[in-house]
């Protein structure tokens, strides 16, 4: 039943990836791993395997635009290696505006007790949460 699959969020940057995962009911986004970037065919198949082992049947792609809301530099990045990631897998992919989704999960990490300061690679799994959760609150009436 498509809505009762689940859904995928990738927090992508230069050094690592942060993946959420949704409920199968899609209610709660929850941060699941993160993914040492490298060799960005290491990485594809690793996400094609997580697609494949939790039933997902869409993934959310935060997108960094600038305050603005424009598309510069580092979004396009995230373009580039997305397109090859939809190049690998029948699923839709679909981006989500993730100007503060960082700022966001440091919030709710120093909330939970973990100490700021400079970002973790923990911040990236908890950022996909948070843009997961922004997709997975819209599907709601």
């Amino acid at each position: 039943m498509e809505n009762k699959t689940r859904v995928l969020g990738l927090d992508i940057g230069d050094r690592y990836i942060g993946v959420a995962m949704s409920d199968p009911g899609r209610m709660l986004a929850s941060p699941l791993t993160i993914l040492k970037r490298g060799d960005d065919t290491t990485v594809i198949k690793a996400i094609t395997g997580i697609i494949d082992e939790h039933g997902v049947s869409r993934v959310i792609v935060g997108l960094p635009l600038s305050l603005d809301g424009q598309s510069h530099h580092q979004a396009r990045k995230v373009e580039a290696f997305t397109q090859q990631l939809s190049e690998s897998t029948e699923i839709t992919l679909e981006y989500r505006d993730e100007r503060y989704s960082t700022v966001a999960a440091k919030q709710l990490l120093a909330a939970g007790g973990k100490k700021g300061g400079r970002k973790k690679p923990r911040d990236d799994a908890a950022a996909a949460a948070v843009i997961l959760q922004g997709y997975l609150d819209e599907l709601r009436p």
